[in-house]
C-alpha cells in the first residue's frame, strides 16, 4: 500500500493548498490511504466542522489532532459522530470522539492510532498504554493491514521512544506538534517507517506557522502586543510517504514529503 502522511495543517491558505494538492498527490503517487493533522487549521487553533469536513470531501481519509483539538467548541458534537476525525486516544474515556479507527480501504483494513505525548505537554494518560492496547487488539498483518500511528508531542526523545516501541507493528509512526520537519526518515530494524516530526502544512516565512511579529516581540520583550494570526505566504504541504509490504504490512520506503513554498524538494522517485 502507498499511505502519506501530512503534518500540522496551520491556517487558510495551508488548509486551500490541502484542498487542491491532496486530489492531484492521490493520482500522482497512486495513494491508497490520507491522513492530515488538521488539529491548527482553523487560524492555527483548533479544527471546526467545516473545515473537517472540507478535507474528507477533497480525499483525506482521516484527520488527526492533538492539544488543540478542543479550541473551537462546535467541534465537540461533530467528532462525536465523525469516526474519520480523531482525537488523541488517551485522553480520558468519557471524552467525545475516539483516538482510533479501523478503515477499510477496498479489500485492505488501515488502523490509524492518535496518541499524546506527555513531556511538557498537558497531562494525559500513558500514550505507551494506550498503542499497546490497539496494537495487540488490532496486529499488524493480520487484523490490519497498515498501522499509522500518530505521536503528537513535544519531545523529540518521547518520539523516538515510540517509534521504537512499535517498530516491527506499525507500518509509520510519525511525529507532529512541533511544526518543523525532521531529517530523520527512516526505516527501524524490524521494518516500521519512522520521522520524528512530519513538519507542518504552512507557510515557513514565520515562527511554526505564525505571523513572525507577535512571536518575535514577546520573546525579546516578554509582554504581549497582540494576537497570534497564521502566516498567510506561500504554503509549503511537508509529511511523508510510505510504501509498505502488501502482506506483512511493514514499511519498504519511505519518502519524505516538501511541496510547494519555501521549502519545496523533488518528487519522490517511484
Amino acid at each position: 500500500m502507498r499511505l502519506l502522511f501530512l503534518g500540522d495543517v496551520v491556517g487558510r491558505a495551508a488548509r486551500e493548498a490541502i484542498l487542491r494538492q491532496v486530489p492531484v498527490m492521490r493520482a500522482q503517487y497512486e495513494l491508497d490511504f490520507v491522513v492530515v493533522n488538521g488539529e491548527n487549521a482553523a487560524g492555527g487553533f483548533g479544527i471546526t466542522p467545516d473545515i473537517a469536513q472540507s478535507f474528507l470531501n477533497a480525499g483525506v481519509d482521516v484527520v488527526s489532532t492533538g492539544n488543540h483539538v478542543w479550541d473551537q467548541q462546535d467541534i465537540r458534537g461533530f467528532i462525536a459522530d465523525e469516526p474519520r476525525l480523531l482525537r488523541p486516544a488517551n485522553f480520558p474515556p468519557e471524552t467525545p470522539g475516539k483516538g482510533v479507527g479501523l478503515y477499510e480501504v477496498g479489500d485492505k483494513r488501515v488502523l490509524v492510532i492518535n496518541v499524546m505525548g506527555q513531556l511538557f505537554m498537558e497531562s494525559l494518560d500513558d500514550p505507551f498504554a494506550a498503542v499497546e492496547r490497539e496494537l495487540t487488539a488490532c496486529p499488524l498483518g493480520e487484523a490490519a493491514d497498515a498501522i499509522i500511528v500518530d505521536m503528537h508531542c513535544e519531545a523529540t526523545s518521547e518520539k523516538m521512544a515510540m517509534g521504537h516501541f512499535c517498530d516491527g507493528r506499525a507500518s509509520l509512526v510519525v511525529g507532529t506538534h512541533t511544526h518543523v520537519p525532521t531529517a530523520d526518515a527512516q526505516i527501524l530494524p524490524n521494518g516500521t517507517a519512522y520521522q520524528t516530526d512530519a513538519g507542518m502544512c504552512g507557510d515557513y516565512d514565520s515562527v511554526i506557522g505564525m505571523e513572525k511579529e507577535e512571536p518575535v516581540n514577546r520573546f525579546v520583550t516578554k509582554l504581549r502586543g497582540g494576537r497570534f494570526g497564521a502566516a498567510q505566504g506561500t504554503p509549503t504541504l511537508c509529511g511523508v510517504m510510505v510504501e509498505t509490504d502488501n502482506v506483512s504490512g511493514k514499511a519498504v520506503a519511505i519518502h519524505p514529503i516538501r511541496a510547494g513554498g519555501r521549502l519545496s524538494s523533488a518528487a519522490p522517485n517511484l
